[in-house]
């Protein structure tokens, strides 16, 4: 198993160049079984989840191949074998669920095993299945499976109220109702530029979509889609989070690519940590110059709220701060578990149920640490980059999920980092 081990040093300057969004090439993905026709993503990122959802694909019996060096997916689902996606897959990656409205819509059936993932909540899937209920769809969950049957005629439009926001069950929703019968609403729809990002695409494929990146979307069902071309957006999970790469060690940073309107709400408490953020022809520059950030108080929400995903790197960020912060998780349960982790560096923090109180401490100390998920991953890599001594940060497969050659990206800015088999 590898490890990531951090030597504490100066301020960071140079440029990192973003990938393109895992969370929005792997809604995109499962968009290819709507239609026979090919269907080929450019700017995709180069992820082990990106590999697990092409096995998925693969096992339905679709053609998916990577093409140069893997920022290119060539998708084609002209004949599928199977609509059966075994647990053995899916139970690797949250994501898979998604093929679960596309398969219903085109061929009319479908069996999804209820998925894994990062071990931050119970993340229930019960929000997809009423909105496919609502079009029409017969649903029986058993042995962990989710078995899926469209009526006669296909599904229907409905009018969908989601109760509470859900990323997931909007794209799922919205890939479904291309296909439906008539015309369907999506009330209170996620807002992420993910979405936005989906419909463009199915837009590209034939769909008629309206008011993707507000509260209500509405799709018109046509009978059939066609193939497209559609370059994957810019990943703000990645931007962020390099953005806190400066912030946290001090120098000056550019992120190829990135956009303010991506991550404004990040931004904005950025701002208020005393931090400089510039707009550039090629992306956004990031500048921190000499003495401590200022500690800002976060609350986790949708889009365009400030992200779940970022929280993690952010409270890092708060444990070299001046004062005192608190961060409140309103998105995911069980996401403060890189709390313990930074406290072994010499963080001082204190967490009671959903919150997290953070007095910033002049300076961190190395320590071997051990990831718990993902975005905690990388938030122990930023505070070992600004730690003193060494960080030996362990179980990084998770890194491997939602960054691309994240030890080159920050060695090219000046961080002392490497990539180790462990002993």
């Amino acid at each position: 198993m590898d490890q990531i081990i951090v030597h504490g040093n100066g301020p960071l300057k140079g440029e990192i160049p973003i990938a393109g969004a895992k969370n929005a090439c792997l809604t995109l993905m499962p968009a290819t079984l709507l239609t026979d026709q090919p269907l080929t993503l450019t700017n995709a990122p180069r992820l082990s989840d990106i590999r697990t959802m092409t096995e998925l694909l693969q096992s339905l019996g679709a053609e998916a191949t990577s093409l140069q060096d893997g920022q290119v997916l060539a998708m084609s689902s002209h004949d599928l074998t199977s609509q059966r996606a075994d647990y053995d897959i899916v139970r690797k990656m949250r994501a898979s669920i998604l093929v679960l409205g596309p398969l219903l819509a085109r061929h009319g059936q479908a069996e999804v095993s209820l998925p894994g993932g990062c071990a931050i909540g119970a993340r229930p899937v019960d929000l997809h299945l009423k909105a496919l209920e609502a079009m029409g769809a017969e649903l029986d969950l058993r042995d962990g499976y989710v078995h899926a049957r469209a009526p006669l005629g296909g599904l229907t439009g409905a009018v969908v109220e989601f109760p509470i926001v859900s990323v997931g069950a909007t794209e799922n929703a919205l890939m479904a109702a291309t296909l439906a019968r008539g015309t369907t609403v999506l009330k209170n729809a996620a807002r992420e530029p993910e979405i936005v990002d989906l419909a463009q695409c199915l837009r590209r494929m034939g769909a008629r979509i309206e008011g993707e990146g507000t509260g209500t979307i509405t799709i018109e069902g046509v009978d059939a889609l066609h193939g497209a071309t559609h370059p994957v957006v810019t990943d703000r999970i990645e931007l962020g989070t390099y953005m806190l790469a400066p912030a946290m060690c001090g120098g000056e940073v550019e992120c190829l690519g990135g956009r303010i309107d991506l991550l404004a709400a990040f931004c904005d408490k950025l701002d208020q940590a005393g931090l400089s953020v510039e707009e550039t022809p090629r992306g956004l520059k990031v500048a921190r110059s000499n003495g401590r950030v200022r500690a800002v108080d976060v609350t986790t929400e949708p889009y365009p709220g400030f992200p779940t995903d970022l929280q993690a790197q952010f409270m890092a960020l708060m444990c070299m701060a001046e004062g005192t912060s608190v961060l409140e998780e309103t998105i995911f349960e069980n996401r403060f578990m890189h709390a313990p982790e930074l406290a072994r560096m010499g963080a001082q923090i204190e967490v009671h149920g959903g919150h997290a109180t953070v007095t910033g401490v002049q300076q961190l100390r190395g320590a071997p640490v051990m990831a718990t998920d993902l975005r905690a991953s990388v938030s122990l890599i930023l505070a070992g980059m600004a730690a003193e001594g060494q960080t030996t940060v362990s179980r990084v497969y998770h890194l491997d999920r939602g960054y691309e050659h994240v030890v080159r990206k920050l060695r090219g800015v000046g961080a002392h980092i490497e990539r180790v088999r462990e002993e």
